[in-house]
């Protein structure tokens, strides 16, 4: 099995071949783990915790660096970089966008999660900054991927979102093709699209909505997947799938209590082989 990542495939534009999407999936992990990328993370204070046992457990290194004095520095020699805003501060707001600016001047990949987008004209504004400095991938539940979209219909309820990743299907799509990035939904369906190409995944369990940050660290999971030359949508295919099907597994391990999956999910991102990912992905219409 090849770990290089600059070998690995495409997924094709009519990604509905669950055997080969599997196997592209398990390739992509191999890669990952045998990198240990570098992935800067300037998040949230509820997600920081998570964000970086998350990205231990998968094979990644997590750097949690919000400085603005000394970020475009550290950006510099990272694998890739994820912004999250959910905990907004003009101070971070400024450090957000001169991170995202040099990443974009060194061809170093990006996410940005668009935590409560819609909510307050603080994050709209944010969030327009932001997506100037053409983020890679936008990762976000479908309220938020809707209101960055400027989609009519966005029912925001804070940080969680009033919507299905079906509705944001249609805007998701004219988002990637208006920006450039890849763009993905969360939720009960996970939807992943570059405009031109989409995929559905149906893993993951309910008990992930109950522990919080659990959408925050997939952000930085599809950083660590990004990391390095590489087809942005197969790799942010690849990350979801990786995380829905450990939290699925996950379920299994926990006594149905919040916290008790909290600990199994990490240790299942841990041990989660390439095999089993591509055994498990769920992939739907």
């Amino acid at each position: 099995m090849t770990t290089d990542p600059t070998s690995i495939p495409a997924i094709p534009a009519a990604a509905s071949d669950v055997a080969a999407i599997g196997a592209d999936v398990g390739r992509r992990l191999a890669a990952l783990r045998l990198a240990r990328p570098l992935v800067h993370n300037i998040t949230n204070y509820v997600a920081m915790d998570l964000s970086a046992n998350v990205l231990l457990a998968i094979g990644a290194s997590p750097a949690m660096v919000h400085a603005i004095e000394e970020v475009e520095e550290f950006v510099a020699f990272s694998g890739a970089l994820v912004i999250n805003i959910g905990t907004l501060s003009a101070p971070w707001i400024d450090a957000m966008v001169a991170a995202a600016a040099a990443a974009r001047r060194k061809g170093i990949p990006w996410v940005l999660d668009p935590v409560g987008a819609g909510a307050t004209t603080l994050r709209d504004r944010a969030v327009a900054r932001l997506m100037a400095e053409k983020p890679t991938v936008v990762r976000g539940n479908a309220s938020e991927i809707l209101a960055v979209a400027g989609a009519a219909g966005a029912a925001a309820k804070g940080v969680d979102s009033g919507n299905s990743s079906d509705e944001a299907r249609a805007a998701a799509v004219a988002l990637a093709r208006a920006s450039g990035a890849v763009v993905v939904v969360t939720g009960a369906v996970d939807v992943i699209t570059d405009g031109t190409r989409l995929v559905a995944l149906a893993d993951g369990d309910p008990l992930m909505t109950r522990v919080t940050a659990t959408g925050c660290a997939l952000s930085a999971v599809v950083a660590a997947f990004l990391a390095g030359p590489s087809d942005a949508f197969a790799a942010a295919v690849a990350a979801v799938a990786v995380y829905g099907v450990a939290g699925r597994l996950a379920a299994f391990d926990a006594d149905g209590g919040p916290a008790t999956f909290r600990t199994a999910f990490v240790d299942r991102l841990a041990r989660i082989g390439a095999e089993e990912v591509a055994f498990a992905v769920t992939v739907v219409p």
